[in-house]
């Protein structure tokens, strides 16, 4: 019975122990939470600062710019009669290139256009030729067909006389 006692007393012990044991990582892990919490809740504010920082930065940057933009805008204007008559000059030089270079596409064009009549040219010759052969061909055929009709009313008239 003393040896059942002691049992079952290790073991609520041990369950005890279990017991607090559990308890205890279950503390751990809502302070870890907790931890981690806060961490975040300070990483959040550092980061609105720093949006407020980068805000504010924005703004002043904005003045800046529109400041600078402003200056441009008057060294512009001052530039801008020199560099108007720059400009002018430079769309003549451009004008009399585009100029030159039609002159230039015109007279490949007529070249081309030459080019392609001699080759038209070459061309009705070499068919005019062909049509003269032809009908030379023609008049030797029919002077072979003619002066074998002589030679057969010949014959015809030597057989009509024998």
């Amino acid at each position: 019975m003393v040896t059942l006692g002691k049992r079952l007393e290790r073991k609520r012990k041990k369950e005890k122990t279990r017991e607090s044991d559990r308890v205890r990582e279950i503390k751990r892990k809502r302070e870890r939470k907790k931890t981690r919490e806060r961490e975040r809740e300070k990483e959040r504010a550092s980061e609105r600062g720093r949006e407020k920082e980068s805000e504010t930065e924005r703004q002043s940057a904005k003045v800046r710019d529109h400041e600078r933009e402003r200056e441009r805008e008057r060294a512009g204007k001052r530039a801008r009669g020199r560099e108007s008559e720059r400009e002018r000059e430079r769309e003549r030089a451009r004008e009399s290139k585009r100029e030159q270079e039609r002159a230039r596409e015109r007279e490949r064009a007529r070249a081309r256009a030459r080019e392609s009549k001699s080759k038209s040219e070459k061309e009705r010759e070499k068919e005019s030729e062909i049509k003269s052969e032809r009908e030379r061909e023609r008049k030797r055929e029919s002077e072979k067909k003619s002066e074998r009709e002589r030679t057969r009313g010949k014959e015809r008239k030597r057989e009509t006389m024998r």
